[in-house]
């Protein structure tokens, strides 16, 4: 993937900066700023984002890997996201997981975000989607889902285009 910084990235990013005493405190939000426009940040756009805030890069790559909303590598078109905190553990979401694992040819056992080999498909677990009295509970992209079922899961990925 080739980071080009586009005219009204650059202008909203130095808009973002107004905002703050220092540079420095813009960072969380330049990086929000960049994901929002490619879908993650790369290594090259950690640098872009180090020189424009006058940052050493081990500064921006501190932000970028404490948060686990900011990516570090491409994600799916469609980001399923299931909820593994007690009550959706108790109520089946690593099962859940795995239904879509096996549904797209992933590693259940695997840690972390997988992407399909095609783009199509990101699975994930994620911390509390606060719908605890609902679960399992899952996102496809922003929409959020209750009560997941593996044949409500498959008709949920059957929507997506």
């Amino acid at each position: 993937m080739n980071f080009t910084v586009t005219p009204s990235l650059e202008a909203e990013v130095d808009e973002l900066i107004t905002h703050y005493p220092v540079k420095r405190a813009a960072s969380l939000m330049v990086l929000h700023a960049i994901q929002a426009q490619f879908g993650w940040v790369s290594p090259e756009a950690v640098q872009w984002t180090a020189k424009k805030l006058e940052l050493q890069p081990i500064n921006v790559l501190e932000i970028l890997t404490f948060y686990p909303m900011l990516r570090q590598e491409p994600m799916g078109r469609h980001q399923i996201k299931v909820c593994r905190t007690l009550s959706c553990a108790l109520g089946g979401a690593h099962e859940l997981r795995e239904h879509f694992c096996e549904k797209f040819g992933l590693d259940a056992h695997k840690h972390g975000a997988q992407t399909t080999p095609d783009g199509k498909f990101t699975v994930e677990f994620v911390e509390c989607l606060a719908s605890c009295g609902t679960a399992p509970v899952m996102m496809v992209n922003d929409e959020f889902y209750e009560g997941v079922t593996h044949a409500k899961a498959d008709e949920i990925v059957g929507k997506c285009k």
